[in-house]
């Protein structure tokens, strides 16, 4: 999925970025597709609309691994494309628009949790 929201739409330059054997690379794709996750244009991956919306996950993961597994600083830069400036994404509230961190948020049942 990093490589196909960076922009790699086909299996060469997928492969060639990952260094995978094209078997594992075929069955991988296969399952995000499967998943609605890519789509399968010709000879294109494209991200779906539940592929896109992955993204942030995907940068909270870079982020954490540029904190925790990076000493040289982080291999690539989050930029806001309207500024131009490096971002540093964060969790907000969508009410007020405070930052929240985990010591911030608690978890209760939504409409969708099971009576246990």
């Amino acid at each position: 999925m990093r490589d196909v929201l960076l922009g790699a739409r086909h299996f060469a330059d997928i492969r060639r970025s990952l260094g995978v054997a094209p078997n594992i690379l075929s069955d991988r794709l296969a399952t995000l597709v499967e998943h609605g996750l890519l789509e399968r244009r010709g000879q294109e991956y494209v991200p779906t609309r539940k592929g896109i919306d992955l993204n942030p996950v995907m940068v909270a993961l870079m982020t954490w691994g540029d904190a925790y597994a990076a000493p040289g600083g982080p291999p690539r830069v989050v930029v806001h494309k309207a500024c131009g400036h490096d971002a540093h994404p964060e969790l907000t509230c969508t009410h007020c628009g405070e930052a929240m961190t985990s010591r911030d948020t608690v978890v209760r049942p939504g409409p969708g949790a099971r009576a246990a």
